[in-house]
């Protein structure tokens, strides 16, 4: 089982590389923005992306609903 800990130190630096990466690739993107902005941030994402490939599962959906819905409920 990872510890939330590590989870959060992880998210922090997921957060980090976002934040910077965003102020260089905004400068360069083509065309409008979403009218319609995403519920989770960018940071949320690469995060259950990490932990869906340290954790093992096969398909993300699995991860998704017999891990994060389950065991990280609160943490989100």
């Amino acid at each position: 089982m990872i510890i939330y800990s590590k989870v959060t130190e992880v998210f922090c630096l997921v957060d980090e590389f976002c934040k910077k990466y965003d102020k260089i690739v905004d400068k360069t993107l083509l065309g409008n923005t979403s009218k319609h902005p995403s519920i989770m941030s960018k940071s949320d994402v690469n995060t259950l992306t990490i932990l869906f490939q340290l954790k093992g599962f096969r398909a993300f959906k699995h991860f998704y609903i017999f891990y994060v819905q389950k065991h990280m409920k609160d943490k989100l």
